[in-house]
């Protein structure tokens, strides 16, 4: 069984760091695919190393990444995510524009990213091994809830995916499992 993840609980201070991008793509790599440089985060996501060395940066005083002192030398510093998972619990920011601000570029980079992902399956699909191809799953439903069944779904869901971490073994795949759950602003 694998060890319990570690969470960034993140407050009002910390979004306003988080919600930028290029930071939330970074943190991601180092989170996927382990330590990395700002050289190398560079060349993965197109960018300049002199950019991706100054949110590195950022991202390490705010605490979401750390430097990997196991690797690297004087003149290069590898990074790595100080979490396996980010948390932005919604009503615990607080209602001053600035925050709020932040929270919205928060959720668009993460739409956005999540839309990026399930964009390149869709195009590289067809490329996938059968039993990956035949597994995969992209749905909606519409259903008629109260707030309270919401956040108890959203609960149920989260306890679900949980569940299913563990550590990488023979014959795993990285999996994207995106899950939104909001009002729809239909009353049909």
């Amino acid at each position: 069984m694998a060890e319990p993840r570690r969470y960034n609980r993140v407050g009002a201070d910390t979004l306003k760091v988080i919600a930028h991008p290029l930071r939330m793509r970074m943190l991601g790599v180092l989170r996927a695919h382990g330590p990395n440089t700002a050289t190398g985060l560079a060349a993965r996501l197109g960018e300049s190393s002199g950019t991706t060395s100054w949110h590195l940066r950022q991202l390490a005083d705010a605490g979401f990444i750390e430097e990997d002192t196991e690797r690297g030398n004087r003149r290069e510093r590898w990074w790595r995510a100080a979490q396996e998972v980010t948390q932005v619990v919604s009503h615990a920011m607080p209602d001053d524009p600035e925050t709020q601000d932040a929270y919205g570029t928060f959720l668009t980079a993460l739409i956005d990213l999540g839309y990026e992902r399930a964009a390149r399956y869709v195009r590289t699909r067809h490329a996938l091994p059968d039993d990956w191809r035949h597994v995969s799953d992209l749905s909606d439903w519409r259903m008629s809830l109260t707030p309270g069944e919401l956040r108890q779904l959203a609960v149920e869901v989260n306890e679900l995916v949980e569940r299913y971490h563990r550590e990488p073994a023979d014959g795993d795949e990285i999996v994207t499992i995106q899950v939104q759950m909001f009002p729809s602003g239909e009353n049909t």
